[in-house]
């Protein structure tokens, strides 16, 4: 009887953490465009990849929505201008061949942006 009631909670636990939403992969002429979910069923990321590997932009979401992040890659590089959206600001980060090259930050109550180089 005990190993019946320990399978049982076994298969209990094994179907509630399998609950999980999966994400989504759709061919898309060469590329797989890949939707990613947040746990209430919202759409949490959303991009493509061409050989496995991240190419083109990627957004990513919170919970109600919002876009927080767009950022784009190349040959699963970091390339080009990424935003980053919070409460307080906003954030862009211009990426070279996976490196940092600027980063402007625009904050609100600011009326110039900031470059830190």
């Amino acid at each position: 009887m005990k190993k019946l009631l320990t399978l049982f909670f076994i298969c209990v636990l094994s179907i509630g953490y399998s609950q999980d939403i999966n994400p989504h992969f759709e061919a898309e002429g060469e590329l797989v465009k890949a939707t990613y979910y947040h746990e209430n069923g919202s759409i949490s990321t959303q991009g493509y990849f061409s050989n496995k590997k991240l190419t083109g932009e990627w957004t990513r979401f919170d919970l109600e929505g919002n876009k927080t992040e767009i950022a784009y890659y190349d040959d699963g590089k970091k390339v080009g201008k990424w935003f980053v959206w919070n409460k307080e600001s906003l954030k862009e980060i211009n990426y070279d061949n996976n490196t940092i090259v600027s980063v402007n930050l625009w904050k609100h109550e600011a009326k110039l942006a900031v470059n830190n180089k």
